[in-house]
């Protein structure tokens, strides 16, 4: 066997595993219901998973808890003893869950990678802006401390330097925008989404560095990089932007 198909020998019967193992774990809290581990000489749960499925003790608690949590919510609870999806991304949902967004979140980690499901919990808990301190260099103080003790009034003359430089975005973001014949993003709109965003997530919530610059308008429909339908996100956001756009593109259809 080349290096090629071990390679891919390998990737399969891992990919396998895992499936199989979700599966497995998922069949646990029924299993543990009706004590089936005695028959098969076992003292608990915790052995039976431990010898039939290499799973921690800690891995077979979550299970059972994750099962208990989900009682009143289908899609979740389908979704864990049927082994669609991993244990570990449902404990992320579980402190969100309710009966009334289950079966959202339900598709959320189905089709959502684990780090872009972290990122959707935490965008759902923390609704409030993070708190931010403003960090001047001493020279910027200096000179601000001097136009003050001159009588003039800085917050006045600050407000002014951001107000022009709002307006010159504006007036830059209004320019015709010509249909665009391939992706990628020109370097000059780049520049101008840097200069309104910044080099982090434009997520305000987000404190990651961007990585993508998102078309909230489908790029395939309007072959356009209008910068008023751009946004630079971190790679976790820009995984929900799509996952919220594939969503109501199919509630579209659906119609």
């Amino acid at each position: 066997m080349n290096d090629k198909d071990l390679l891919s020998v390998a990737i399969y019967f891992g990919k396998n595993a895992l499936e199989w193992k979700r599966k497995f774990t998922g069949l646990l809290p029924e299993i543990h219901k009706r004590k089936l581990y005695e028959k098969k000489n076992c003292s608990s749960i915790f052995e039976f998973a431990a010898k039939f499925g290499g799973l921690s003790n800690d891995q077979v608690r979550l299970a059972l808890n994750l099962e208990e949590r989900f009682e009143s919510m289908p899609r979740l609870h389908e979704a864990l003893v049927n082994g669609e999806v991993s244990i570990n991304k449902l404990a992320r949902v579980v402190s969100i869950a309710t009966p009334e967004n289950e079966a959202e979140l339900s598709e959320i980690v189905k089709n959502m990678s684990k780090s872009a499901v972290e990122t959707f919990v935490r965008d759902e808990k923390f609704t409030d802006l993070p708190r931010q301190t403003l960090t001047l260099n001493e020279e910027v103080k200096n000179r601000l401390i001097e136009l003050q003790s001159k009588g003039i009034d800085i917050n006045e003359l600050i407000s002014a330097a951001l107000n022009k430089r709002e307006e010159e975005i504006a007036e830059e973001k209004a320019q015709p925008v010509e249909l665009a014949t391939s992706r990628p993003v020109p370097a000059k709109t780049e520049r101008l989404l840097t200069k309104e965003h910044g080099t982090k997530c434009s997520i305000p919530t987000c404190k990651k560095p961007s990585e993508v610059i998102h078309h909230t308008q489908t790029f395939a429909i309007s072959h356009s990089h209008n910068p008023n339908y751009l946004a630079p996100l971190c790679k976790e956001h820009h995984e929900i932007a799509h996952a919220i756009n594939l969503r109501v593109r199919e509630k579209r259809f659906s119609k």
